[in-house]
């Protein structure tokens, strides 16, 4: 099998987010975080042909770089990879699939209290903002009847704050979701996120479908919560 743009894009997505991976067998594909506080999910364009593990995703993905346009079969306990005239290959053995991270199950999400559209511009000047400023916390609230986006230090309120307004809803406006923007480990593009009081938010990706699941930190509030 070849491993589509789509694919190669998701899995070098996913490194960032835990560095080892169970690619399930079928066209659907997972990650969680460590601290399990991140988890994603995607429908492929491809279909893997078996269960595997990959300890480090990273140096899998630097495999594949090595030759033109690689194929992979799948064995019973190594993928061998191939370039188009089969004369270089690579053995690249699993690992154990009880020593991985991988989610358990999926999350079901709870009704969504804020919603808003986050465009790929928007999330990457937060990250900028964050960076210049060395803040590491996303605050979203209502100001002024609009969803508003700030990068904060949560533990001084008289640091500097940079702060973007975005479209979306709110059931009533006495809310502070916060988010640790390391947390926001998105492929590129623009989203639909919905987040719940119940401190979880979730990230569609409107082009490609892939989907992100973020805890919100407990110092959030939702009205008298």
């Amino acid at each position: 099998m070849e491993l589509t743009e789509k694919t190669m894009q998701v899995l070098k997505n996913y490194a960032s987010i835990n560095p080892n991976i169970v690619i399930q067998e079928g066209n659907v594909l997972k990650t969680i975080s460590e601290a399990k506080n991140v988890l994603s999910s995607v429908e492929l364009d491809v279909t893997f042909p078996k269960t595997v593990g990959i300890y480090e995703l990273n140096e899998f993905l630097s495999v594949l770089s090595l030759v033109d346009r690689p194929r992979l079969k799948f064995e019973d306990d190594h993928v061998l990879v191939s370039d188009t005239s089969g004369r270089s290959r690579i053995k690249y053995f699993y690992s154990d699939i009880d020593m991985l991270t991988t989610p358990a199950k999926d999350i079901v999400m709870p009704e969504s209290q804020v919603n808003f559209t986050l465009d790929g511009a928007t999330l990457s000047s937060i990250k900028r903002a964050a960076s210049v400023l060395g803040h590491a916390e996303m605050s979203v609230r209502a100001v002024n009847g609009a969803v508003s986006l700030s990068v904060i230090d949560n533990n001084d309120k008289t640091s500097n704050a940079y702060s973007i307004d975005v479209d979306g809803t709110f059931e009533q406006p006495d809310f502070n979701f916060i988010f640790n923007i390391s947390n926001l480990k998105m492929i590129d593009g623009d989203y639909q996120v919905g987040i719940s009081e119940k401190l979880i938010s979730h990230f569609v990706n409107i082009e490609s479908g892939v989907q992100y699941w973020c805890a919100l930190e407990k110092t959030s509030t939702y009205g008298d919560k």
